[in-house]
């Protein structure tokens, strides 16, 4: 089905023949829209502002079935209000699209999104949360806009330490053997208990033995060179990792696929061209035996130059070295437009000068799009980064069960006062883990992305106030006045006059198009997720003062009704769908 045009889409077209100029239509509180493009138009002609329009008002079409009223206001501006027909067959179109009016970008492009960075024989923690939800979310939203989106989990599966794990697993070859009968949550939690312990007995054992030491750090250099017994012992961290990775986002209900994995190791075989490149073409010169590229912007508390190292001085490569072989790739081989990193902002700096140099060196060019997404730090409630209550930093997996735990009680709770009858033990279980995964999502994606946000479990899983869950009850409220509606359809009426409450919904609903353009236009998933809790208490609104159910109101007025719902309903569940939240029918 072709797209939807907005209301505000055709309405500035109407206004934009009638001026001769685009306006500036935005939604205004003394009408449905306000345009006030005439002032600028008036300013350059020499005109009257308040002369011009009228002007535009004559020339708007008589009998215009978009708009019910156009009024001049101020000096010049055009408070202009749409016609209740309007909305309803606007509505009706969205509704009549399985895509609810939202197109397909007419040329899409492709975008490697490079989140989700966990490290390998490492557990994850609370810092690995926000850097995965975002990703997922821009993934969703970009791929549903027609984007062609490649993924890439950028984890940390190369450096020093492997020498040292490697080394004890060659010597006690039994450490990362499997139990016969681990599957699903218990393997990812039994892989972590077998790498952690292997950490620390290696540890133990190089800290305290000289001889292990120096065998350890012969393998790294046996890794680095390819040496075929290390790699295998390698792959083996890489895979039990990957089991507890996999495990952990399935929770998360993430989906992390082989394909998209390419961490540090993937870009190994470039990184001596890389950095040939770069000092044969002038980029990046020799300082102190290290090969550096600076920066007249960059400089230090002691305003000396602070340089991007992509080798240092006894031969090892830093992670820019990694980070602009990975830029090489994405751009040369995967022919993206578009790199997104979805890092925390303390690495701000470090993609400023990556993203210089690769420019510097042709890698990103005029067409090539490179941006750092960069995201606040989770709090607690005392205004600090998230910690245990000893200090350490918070298990996610703990985090996840935790959330799950507490939805369960809020579920339980309403569940004692459904209308419908009462959840099985496994459907609570069910809805716990969609309310409480949902709620820590939701809290992350509708905070703007730089700032920080306090951890509040309470208040996320919370009825009331901005909340996923308050989303979800949204939701699951009007799949069960759908279904108490009886033998009556969903069917739009345009003929009907709306009532305030119905118009606000109606106008609300036409800005999804709009609001997902934006969203995928500055990436930014909060705005989303503020459009989605506005539906819903509009929808709040609607329900409270325009009876569908009961008291039962007039047939055709019924349907229109339940049509709203409908849409409404189906609007919801698509915007939360795309930040990765799943909507129960049932609460």
């Amino acid at each position: 089905m072709a797209s939807v045009n907005s209301l505000s889409a055709s309405i500035q077209q109407r206004v934009a023949d009638a001026l001769g100029a685009d306006p500036l239509l935005r939604r205004s509180d003394r009408a449905d829209f306000q345009a006030n493009g005439v002032l600028g138009l008036a300013k350059r002609s020499k005109q009257n502002p308040r002369e011009l329009a009228a002007q535009v008002v004559e020339a708007l079409p008589a009998g215009d079935e978009l708009i019910a009223a156009v009024e001049v206001s101020g000096p010049g501006f055009l408070n202009i209000t749409v016609s209740d027909a309007a909305i309803t067959r606007t509505l009706a179109a969205r509704a009549a699209d399985d895509r609810l009016g939202v197109p397909v970008k007419p040329e899409p492009g492709t975008t490697v999104i490079d989140y989700a960075q966990p490290n390998v024989a490492k557990e994850m923690h609370v810092g690995h949360l926000r850097s995965s939800v975002i990703g997922d979310a821009l993934v969703k939203i970009l791929e549903f806009e027609g984007e062609t989106v490649i993924r890439r989990h950028h984890i940390g599966d190369w450096g020093t330490q492997f020498g040292m794990l490697i080394q004890y697993l060659v010597e006690h070859p039994h450490e990362l053997d499997h139990e016969a009968s681990e599957a699903g949550e218990e393997a990812g939690e039994a892989s972590m208990s077998r790498l952690n312990r292997l950490y620390k007995a290696s540890r133990t054992v190089f800290d305290a033995d000289e001889e292990f030491k120096t065998r350890s750090r012969k393998r790294v250099v046996d890794l680095q060179a390819g040496d075929p017994e290390t790699l295998a012992m390698w792959q083996r961290f890489v895979d039990e990792s990957k089991i507890y990775f996999n495990s952990v986002y399935d929770k998360l209900d993430i989906e992390i696929r082989d394909e998209d994995v390419v961490g540090e190791s993937g870009y190994n075989d470039m990184l001596v061209e890389t950095c040939k490149l770069l000092e044969e073409s002038g980029v990046a010169v020799r300082s102190n035996g290290a090969l550096c590229v600076f920066f007249d912007d960059v400089k230090g508390k002691d305003g000396e130059p602070v340089p991007l190292i992509v080798q240092k001085a006894d031969g090892g490569f830093g992670y820019a070295a990694t980070d602009l072989s990975a830029i090489r790739n994405r751009t040369a081989d995967l022919h993206a437009d578009t790199l997104l990193y979805v890092v925390d902002s303390r690495q701000a700096l470090h993609f400023k000068m990556v993203f210089e140099t690769a420019r510097r060196a042709g890698w990103l060019t005029d067409e090539v799009t490179a941006l750092h997404i960069p995201f606040g730090t989770l709090l607690g409630k005392d205004g600090k980064p998230y910690k245990t209550r000893s200090g350490e930093t918070f298990r996610l997996v703990d985090l996840l069960d935790e959330a799950v735990e507490r939805a369960s009680a809020v579920i339980e709770e309403k569940n004692k006062e459904g209308k419908e009858g009462a959840l099985t033990e496994e459907e609570v279980a069910d809805r716990a883990k969609e309310v409480g995964i949902g709620a820590i999502k939701y809290a992350d994606l509708s905070t703007s992305l730089g700032r920080d946000y306090v951890f509040d479990l309470d208040r996320m899983v919370s009825l009331n106030g901005d909340t996923s869950v308050y989303l979800q009850y949204a939701y699951a409220r009007i799949r069960s006045i759908l279904r108490r509606a009886g033998d009556a359809e969903p069917v739009a009426h345009p003929e009907l006059p709306l009532a305030p409450a119905e118009r606000a919904l109606g106008l609300l609903l036409d800005e999804f198009t709009e609001t997902l353009a934006g969203v995928s236009e500055t990436y930014e998933p909060h705005k989303l997720a503020s459009y989605l809790y506005a539906l819903a208490s509009a929808f709040t609104t609607f329900y409270d003062q325009c009876p569908v159910v009961k008291p039962e109101p007039a047939p055709d007025v019924k349907e229109n009704r339940l049509f709203l719902c409908d849409l409404t309903a189906r609007t919801l569940r698509q915007g939360m769908a795309l930040l990765g939240i799943r909507t129960p029918e049932r609460l």
